[in-house]
């Protein structure tokens, strides 16, 4: 005969019963108050007092007050969304955003706050609209920003955007984009260049591909590849246009394959962004072309390329992991009641060597 064991309630696991910060206050012999004050390290608590609920909560092991609680209790969630102007799959494929969200995330970590990625498609429900949140950060040039800003306006939630938008009152972090464009374009105009194309980031929400005319060109509604068109034609007004569907080295790729096999192919290209540029680089090489003998290219953003292309990209560098900081530091302050500025910061000239005179040039 098999004897029954029968467990008691003291017998049974307890495992899934976490300890409390009552628990907590009582070993240690005070109130659940003085407990939470030892914890948060704020109000009149002895060194002594604060030690021995420390000691308690080791023992029961006790990790601390939720901070969501204290968030709910403030009336706040302790989340701050990033809104994504594609999906995360696509944005992590692009080394500038995840240094923007780099520089987002400490910023948020040593408050206490937590990231929420929103991908904006422009696809099905928003999550703008029903995702808990305190504050929203609009990331990149989103075609979808203005749909953003209006719905984290009906919800009255703090907006900071890392890049311009149309709306002058939106407090945003940005970048010296023309200016900095204006500086690659003189670099190659004093290299002796005259024929020069640009490859450019998507203007508009379709994300078409292909030359630019006059037409679309009149429904581009995204600031960041709109203001770097704009530095480049202050040295070369007449180039030709092609847009990419995306910041990525395959829309290069095909970019560069259009303009490099034309008759009269440019003998420099000036990428929106450093993956596009090294597609172009690669479209180069698979036709046979010398970089920068044959044509010379110049990328945007600074970003490493060491597994896609063995040059050493001409480009401007743009502090991304700053500027993420910088935008959680706003929101943050934000929430405060602050009252910060706008920033605005600038790139750097990095000269590699994929740049150099024309191959017709009569330069020495």
């Amino acid at each position: 005969m098999t004897e029954q064991v029968v467990a008691t309630a003291a017998d049974r696991p307890v495992a899934d019963k976490r300890p409390t910060l009552a628990a907590v206050a009582a070993l240690a012999g005070v109130s659940v108050s003085t407990a939470s004050l030892a914890f948060s390290g704020s109000g009149p608590v002895s060194p002594q007092t604060r030690e021995r609920v420390l000691a308690a909560a080791e023992q029961l092991r006790y990790a601390g007050p939720d901070p969501r609680a204290r968030s709910l209790r403030q009336g706040r969630s302790g989340i701050i969304a990033a809104v994504l102007e594609e999906t995360v799959l696509q944005a992590f494929r692009d080394p500038v955003k995840i240094a923007f969200l780099d520089g987002i995330a400490q910023e948020l970590a040593a408050s206490g706050h937590s990231l929420l990625l929103v991908p904006d498609v422009g696809e099905g429900t928003n999550t703008l609209e029903s995702a808990t949140m305190d504050a929203v950060v609009l990331m990149g040039c989103s075609p979808h920003v203005s749909r953003s800003i209006e719905v984290t306006r009906r919800r009255s939630i703090p907006i900071v955007a890392l890049g311009n938008t149309p709306f002058a009152d939106v407090l945003s972090v940005t970048l010296d984009d023309r200016a900095a464009t204006v500086t690659l374009a003189r670099h190659l105009q004093d290299l002796g260049h005259v024929r020069v194309s640009v490859v450019a980031l998507p203007l508009e929400a379709s994300r078409g591909r292909g030359p630019l005319t006059p037409e679309w060109e009149s429904t581009a509604n995204i600031s960041t590849p709109i203001d770097r068109l704009a530095g480049a034609r202050e040295v070369f007004p007449d180039l030709s246009v092609v847009v990419a569907g995306g910041s990525l080295v395959d829309e290069g790729l095909l970019a560069g394959r259009s303009l490099l096999r034309r008759p009269d192919r440019p003998t420099a290209i000036i990428a929106q962004s450093d993956l596009l540029a090294a597609g172009v680089i690669q479209a180069a090489q698979e036709l046979g072309l010398q970089v920068p003998g044959d044509v010379s290219v110049v990328g945007f953003d600074g970003i490493r390329l060491d597994n896609v292309i063995s040059h050493d990209l001409t480009t401007m560098v743009q502090p991304a992991a700053e500027q993420g900081a910088r935008a959680g530091r706003m929101v943050l302050d934000m929430l405060t009641d602050g009252h910060p500025a706008a920033a605005c910061f600038t790139s750097e000239f990095h000269l590699g060597n994929t740049t150099g005179p024309p191959a017709t040039s009569s330069r020495v």
